[in-house]
């Protein structure tokens, strides 16, 4: 067999039927619902006990967390936005208009990662303008974890359900 086909047949390109899309699909939606501003969720649920010395060390990754996010956001943030944008809207056109598969197997993965995106940034703007401390900050980071949750669910259904589509529609599978 042919070195060049078989790196081929492994780094296909096909995103519905391939074993490499769907693993990235599961490790980046676990990443984003562990992940809220950078706290990391087991800090999260250890602070939820209210023990002390866990509780200040969240309430202080919290404040360098959303400072960065911050500045970031005043500094940069026209310039991501507009780069997102142009990507997405790259995505669309390349997955949905010219129907190449890569493009709308990314699309379908990264619209929804940009709603985080945005949730994420909104709590870092109203933790900054009003901070929060204690069991209010608690329960706050677990309701966006929440919401982040529910936007991976959907996410990930609509995705397996475009995905089903796209392989029983394009005869993929027969």
């Amino acid at each position: 067999m042919d070195w060049t086909l078989a790196i081929l047949r492994l780094i296909e390109l096909q995103t519905f039927t391939s074993f490499w899309y769907w693993l990235v699909v599961i490790v980046t939606w676990s990443i984003a619902g562990n992940w809220l501003i950078g706290i990391p969720f087991d800090m999260l649920f250890r602070a939820r006990k209210c023990a002390e010395a866990e509780l200040a060390d969240l309430e202080a990754l919290v404040d360098i967390n959303v400072r960065r996010i911050i500045w970031t956001d005043r500094v940069f943030g026209a310039a991501i936005a507009g780069l997102i944008g142009f990507f997405l809207c790259s995505l669309g056109v390349v997955g949905f208009v010219y129907g190449l598969e890569l493009g709308q197997g990314l699309f379908m993965l990264a619209a929804p990662l940009t709603l985080v995106v945005i949730l994420n940034l909104r709590l870092a703007r109203q933790l900054d303008a009003a901070p929060l401390t204690g069991r209010p900050l608690v329960r706050r980071l677990f309701l966006v974890r929440l919401w982040t949750q529910v936007i991976a669910m959907i996410a990930l259904f609509f995705t397996a359900m475009y995905g089903m589509y796209y392989a029983i529609s394009s005869q993929v599978l027969f």
